[in-house]
């Protein structure tokens, strides 16, 4: 088992295309093909403490939820603890992965088990599902997918009914029509097409200075924007019009409803806010939370926003899709203000608190995808505050 595995099988839980553009996932630290000979170590925050813990028990990798590189590093000495924690990792040979954005966006990641706690869907056994609808706050759609090669346009083109084979085969041959294991898939449809010509032209249906109405198909092919050129040339070769009408459209990737920066839960059932707090605290096994009501309205609730760690660039978004109350670790005081002002109740648990329980569930999904390895959780890895 390599490193290549374990980044695979991270992939597998979280893929990296659902994390935020602004983050710093993935394998930060060590070799692709170096060797998994010891366990997979499991922490939120990568601190000193814990890489030490980490070197005790000869842990082959570490998942870090928060990436410990995140800011370039001007150097890689003893000098700063940051700097000391890479070093200490590279010496030892322990590779180092982040998944958090695409952990926390991810069916079945962070925000969805925070979601069961919060419906009141998780049973004795740790085991839950969401009691109630849930979708992403903001549902995923990859920015990028418009600069490679998954990225996709639609090709449309009026042709002459008896000439409507050729010109698929054509555009078919050169890489359109292909979604999935189908080629040749396209659309028809019928319509009337007219054009007057000039004395110059020599049209394939009809006589030059006359107004036609020609029976035409409109052809419909969707096509990797790579392809577009070729696609596009081979068209023009085989259509029988001198001056073909083709319109390309480029496609935006489609959202995925179940993925996605935080979630949209509306509840089963309507609980208060403060029956909320307690089912979280509880569910967090936290000792403290905080609660923020609008003019101390206690009614129940039924549509929540929530967003792990710090969320407050969200809460906007929640008042904008309905929610009434919005649960996340983290808000600045004035950004607390602000999003009672606009009629949303606040809850929150702390940064951390609102992941770290989340692990268990981590090292079950790679115990699962890597049979053999062992997934622990770090021991020395805690909330740097505490309640007094």
């Amino acid at each position: 088992m390599l490193v290549h595995d374990l980044v695979n099988a991270m992939d597998r839980i979280a893929p990296l295309r659902y994390a935020e553009p602004w983050d710093k996932v993935g394998l930060q630290v060590g070799s692709m093909d170096a060797t998994l000979t010891g366990p997979v170590l499991l922490t939120i925050d990568l601190t000193e403490r814990v890489i030490a813990e980490a070197a005790a028990m000869h842990a082959a990798a570490i998942v870090s939820y928060h990436p410990p590189i995140f800011n370039p590093l001007e150097a890689v000495t003893d000098a700063t603890p940051k700097q000391r924690i890479i070093l200490h990792a590279a010496r030892a040979g322990i590779a180092v992965y982040s998944p958090h954005t695409a952990l926390d966006a991810a069916p079945g990641g962070m925000t969805d088990w925070l979601c069961e706690g919060l419906s009141g869907g998780v049973n004795d056994a740790g085991e839950g599902k969401i009691a109630g609808d849930c979708r992403a706050l903001q549902p995923h759609s990859n920015p990028t997918a418009q600069n490679d090669d998954t990225a996709k346009a639609k090709i449309v083109t009026f042709v002459p009914e008896d000439h409507v084979e050729k010109v698929r085969n054509a555009l078919a041959s050169a890489g359109a029509g292909r979604i999935g294991e189908y080629s040749l898939v396209s659309f028809e449809s019928t319509g009337t097409g007219t054009f007057l010509g000039s004395a110059a032209t020599v049209p394939v249906v009809g006589q030059a200075e006359r107004f036609e109405r020609v029976p035409e198909r409109r052809l419909e092919m969707i096509c990797p924007k790579p392809a577009v050129a070729l696609a596009l040339e081979t068209l023009h070769r085989f259509h029988p019009y001198e001056v073909p009408v083709v319109d390309v459209y480029e496609l935006e990737p489609q959202p995925v409803r179940n993925a996605g920066a935080g979630r949209r839960l509306v509840l089963d059932q309507p609980v208060t806010p403060r029956e909320l707090g307690a089912r979280l605290r509880s569910f967090l096994c936290n000792s403290r939370v905080q609660l923020g009501l609008t003019d101390d309205n206690d009614s129940p609730v039924r549509t929540i926003g929530v967003v792990p760690g710090a969320g407050e660039s969200l809460v906007a978004l929640a008042v904008h899709e309905g929610c009434e109350l919005f649960v996340t670790g983290e808000m600045r005081h004035h950004n607390v203000l602000a999003a009672m002002h606009d009629g949303i109740h606040v809850l929150l648990a702390g940064h951390t608190n609102t992941e770290r329980g989340y692990l268990p569930r981590l090292a079950a999904k790679i115990t699962e995808e890597l049979p053999g390895v062992e997934a622990r959780i770090a021991e020395r890895d805690r909330d740097p505050l505490v309640v007094m």
